[in-house]
């Protein structure tokens, strides 16, 4: 879970979720009010596992032609990322490039 750089306050699954759904780029801190920025090595596994599942899921479709399995497949993949993004989440003070 992540974890306020500023104050040390451990942030539940739900208030997490809650707040990576907004558009802003940075999150405030339920217990200390200070901004938090997802930091770049979070940013940069979240852009490899989406490539990574959608090559996979098309190369899937492709070699053995739609199913519904695959649909399926796709919904459990899906649920999975939702449940475990806030364990890998991580947060710094600043907002750092993406590069």
């Amino acid at each position: 879970m992540p974890i306020c750089q500023n104050c040390g306050h451990k942030w539940s699954w739900t208030k997490t979720w809650k707040l990576s759904l907004t558009l802003d780029h940075g999150m405030i801190c339920p217990n200390c009010g200070k901004k938090q920025y997802v930091t770049n090595r979070t940013r940069k596994m979240n852009a490899v596992m989406t490539l990574v599942i959608t090559t996979l899921m098309l190369l899937v479709n492709i070699i053995f032609g739609p199913a519904p399995v695959l649909f399926i497949v796709l919904i459990v993949v899906f649920l999975l990322y939702i449940g475990l993004y806030p364990l890998w989440l991580e947060l710094s003070n600043e907002e750092e490039p993406f590069w």
